[in-house]
């Protein structure tokens, strides 16, 4: 599928857009690999196991070793995902039985990739390698049964949840369920108008992404809400529906007293992510219901919160933007 050469960066990548690109990752970038799981290990450990155990350099290279071997056997593959230059995230096909017909995919990411859409472009790129190239019927993809993340992922690719396997294993002593998700070849987009749409969306996730990637401050990660500003048009509106009278905000309105929130110690530790979406395109218009959760500190006091936006998106002469976004948040929870 792709292959590289022994420098710096892997040759016969693939652009992702946002100045990322998707390549092969071969034992030879241990070192490299390594230091990009010790950045994602807090928000990655959790929910993909082998991140627990590429803990030095001999154990990182021996995790790409036994994917050099899968692959080698024609069984599996891993892909790394380097955003200007630094490895980010990656995608994997954890499983690809040809006889069978049936491969598994997965992925991961640290926070410098997160909210830009990265994982899924790079999933759909290797979903449509194995039913195009490689004649597969099914793709899989199997997630814990807490990953919302991972779980927003499968639902944008288009999967179905065929099913739970309850206490399917087990992790640090706890028996954990395992959600199993699919997609088949008849149901991957296979004309150019389905594969337009599939691009269509796969940039409004890029959009809404970044945008609730904007507000996050875990880990020191400090927030970039001007790129509020590059996602809507400039006459964008953000409104407020929490009961009573709706607030409507300009992008000014809106940005500063957050940008206040996030810095000052106001708000710490936040970050927001969507759970699922529903998105719609008619020509040069589009619309998004999501539903997204966050967490963080108030004022010291740890909350957890949900809610649903609407978003509207324009396609304009320097591309798809948002036009409008309304959210309605639950109660929070102490």
């Amino acid at each position: 599928m792709l292959r590289t050469q022994e420098s710096e960066a892997p040759m016969f990548t693939l652009p992702l857009g946002d100045d990322a690109r998707l390549g092969p990752l071969e034992p030879w970038q241990a070192p490299e690999f390594l230091a990009h799981i010790d950045r994602a290990r807090a928000s990655v450990d959790p929910w993909i196991p082998w991140a627990s155990l590429s803990t030095d350099l001999e154990s990182a290279t021996a995790t790409l070793r036994r994917y050099a071997d899968r692959q080698a056997q024609d069984g599996g593959r891993i892909y790394g995902i380097w955003r200007e230059g630094t490895l980010v995230g990656g995608v994997m096909f954890t499983r690809f039985d040809s006889p069978a017909g049936v491969s598994e995919i997965g992925c991961w990411t640290e926070r410098a990739g997160e909210g830009r859409g990265l994982v899924t472009r790079a999933c759909r790129v290797l979903i449509d390698w194995a039913f195009r190239e490689r004649g597969m019927s099914r793709v899989e993809w199997w997630v814990a049964a807490g990953n919302t993340r991972s779980i927003a992922v499968a639902r944008r690719l288009g999967m179905s949840r065929d099913g739970v396997l309850r206490r399917n294993f087990a992790y640090r002593g706890e028996r954990q369920d395992s959600e199993v998700w699919s997609i088949l070849a008849d149901e991957w987009p296979a004309d150019a108008e389905a594969a337009a749409r599939s691009g269509v969306v796969a940039e409004l996730d890029r959009l809404m992404g970044t945008f609730v990637g904007a507000f996050t401050n875990t880990g020191g990660h400090r927030p970039d809400l001007d790129v509020i500003r590059d996602l809507f048009i400039p006459e964008g509106r953000i409104i407020a529906n929490l009961g009573g009278d709706p607030v409507v905000h300009d992008l000014d309105a809106f940005i500063e007293p957050r940008r206040r929130m996030l810095t000052d110690g106001t708000l710490t530790e936040f970050s927001e992510w969507e759970v699922s979406e529903r998105t719609e395109v008619f020509g040069s218009i589009a619309h998004r219901f999501s539903e997204y959760r966050k967490s963080g500190f108030l004022r010291g006091e740890w909350f957890e919160g949900s809610g649903h936006k609407t978003t509207q998106f324009l396609r304009t002469p320097a591309g798809w933007r948002m036009a409008s976004l309304a959210w309605d948040d639950a109660p929070a929870v102490p």
